[in-house]
């Protein structure tokens, strides 16, 4: 089983802490979803579809398998004209590895508690022993070498159970990719379209492929088809988004969460839809932090292991940072809220306790659909183009004057201010908590430097 693990910070191994929240078991019956919302602000996904259809038609070397439709997904509906769009959020995971500290399987139970669906970014190389190691050539760097490591044969059987519940519960399965490089030297910020096509190709071989690279033959398999499953991705450190989009969007990509941004509803870039992490307050700050738990860590403590007597503040203050992201775009433009985060215990787990009292707290409200990556984007694509120009019309936080039903009944997109820019980072992307106005040290973090821009951190080091 995965212990003790590491987290990489611009190239920089960090021990990170082996205790974790205590996680129930994935394999209970699912618990009943929240109560019933009113749909009186409209757009709901529509009526789920009924369970598939009994069907098993093996893949391959049988690690994956046709079974049918996926269970637990609605029917995309378009907006009936002058209707106020859902608020939809997405709760994310990079890494997903299911380790010792049980926290995609204790995700899982809070997901079904809460009808919160999310989508889980698998690396790769988690399904990969380290015996067999040389079968990743990363770009870049010699076969064999990843700088979150690989699987053991536990680690890799607890890691297939969670992925085949949650996608029979109606989560989704993306890709964090392989090895995590990061940085200036053989960082995937610098690798070349071609050298993502590999990448990305290979990302889905140790999927494709787990039963004869792990030997794990009576294991069942994956309950999915990976080369129509995988639509879309976040990148390692949210670096090298354009050439990876430039690769991906030929290999059945429809979207990727690798970017930068703020709370506008998104929009199709290279062909593929564009759906960044957002810039949201952090309380008691006078600046904005990435949606993500370890860019507060980074702006709080700088280490995951920072002063035990501040662990409940920083926490309280992400989860209210990420209920005032949400308030803003609920009670104004309902842009979607991207929420990102890894299976870590990071300061004591205070940023687990984070995220799921938001979950708890948002996903009940009505018209708040807490849907994956792949149901926003299916969404998307249902509605009419002009409703879309028209959401994207309105800045972070601005609900239309004169109403929703006027705004969205209008011929022509009508003019809005242009959201702020967010803070530029060393690449030009704009910087995670980069500091916008001098402010006191309120709470025991520090600004950053110029060169911790975005999320860094793979999730989990399984070894």
């Amino acid at each position: 089983m995965l212990a003790a693990r590491k987290w990489i910070a611009c190239g920089t191994a960090v021990t990170a802490l082996a205790v974790g929240l205590a996680g129930c078991s994935g394999s209970g019956s699912p618990e009943s979803g929240a109560a019933a919302r009113s749909d009186t602000d409209g757009g709901a996904l529509g009526a789920k579809k009924g369970p598939p259809k009994s069907a098993l038609r093996l893949i391959g070397d049988g690690s994956t398998a046709y079974t049918g439709a996926q269970p637990g997904i609605a029917r995309p509906e378009r907006l009936k004209p002058g209707q106020k769009p859902p608020q939809f959020v997405v709760f994310s995971w990079d890494g997903a590895g299911e380790d010792s500290q049980r926290l995609f399987s204790h995700f899982r139970d809070v997901g079904r508690k809460y009808d919160a669906k999310m989508t889980y970014f698998l690396s790769g190389v988690y399904l990969l022993p380290k015996d067999k190691s040389t079968r990743y050539s990363p770009p870049q760097h010699a076969p064999g070498r990843s700088d979150i490591g690989f699987n053991d044969t536990e680690g890799i059987r607890s890691t297939l159970r969670e992925l085949r519940g949650a996608w029979q519960e109606g989560n989704e399965i993306g890709t964090h990719f392989n090895g995590h490089f990061c940085g200036a030297d053989g960082g995937v910020g610098g690798w070349s379209v071609e050298e993502w096509e590999s990448e990305i190709a290979q990302a889905k071989e140790f999927v494709k492929n787990w039963k004869t690279n792990s030997g794990l033959k009576t294991e069942a398999p994956l309950p999915f088809d990976y080369e129509k499953e995988l639509v879309g991705a976040r990148t390692p450190c949210l670096e090298g988004q354009q050439n990876m989009m430039r690769a991906a969007r030929t290999m059945g990509f429809r979207y990727d969460s690798s970017g930068v941004g703020n709370q506008v509803w998104p929009k199709k870039t290279e062909g593929m839809w564009d759906i960044p992490l957002q810039l949201v307050p952090v309380p008691g700050r006078k600046f904005e932090t990435l949606s993500m738990d370890y860019n507060f860590m980074f702006n709080q403590s700088k280490t995951v292991n920072g002063d035990p007597s501040k662990h409940e503040y920083w926490g309280n203050q992400m989860r209210d940072g990420l209920l005032q992201g949400f308030d803003r775009a609920y009670k104004g433009n309902r842009a979607p809220l991207i929420i990102g985060n890894h299976f870590e215990s990071w300061n004591g787990g205070t940023y687990m306790r984070a995220v799921e009292e938001t979950i708890k707290t948002v996903c009940v409200k009505d018209g708040v659909r807490c849907v994956t990556f792949k149901q926003l984007v299916d969404w998307l694509d249902a509605q009419d183009p002009r409703t879309l120009e028209r959401l994207r019309g309105l800045g972070v936080g601005q609900k239309p004057t004169a109403g929703w039903q006027s705004y969205l009944t209008a011929a022509e997109p009508a003019s809005a201010p242009v959201p702020p820019a967010a803070p530029a980072g060393p690449d030009g992307n704009a910087g995670a908590g980069a500091e916008t106005v001098p402010d006191a040290d309120v709470d025991g973090g520090t600004v950053p430097d110029a060169d911790q821009g975005a999320d860094t951190g793979p999730g989990v080091d399984p070894r």
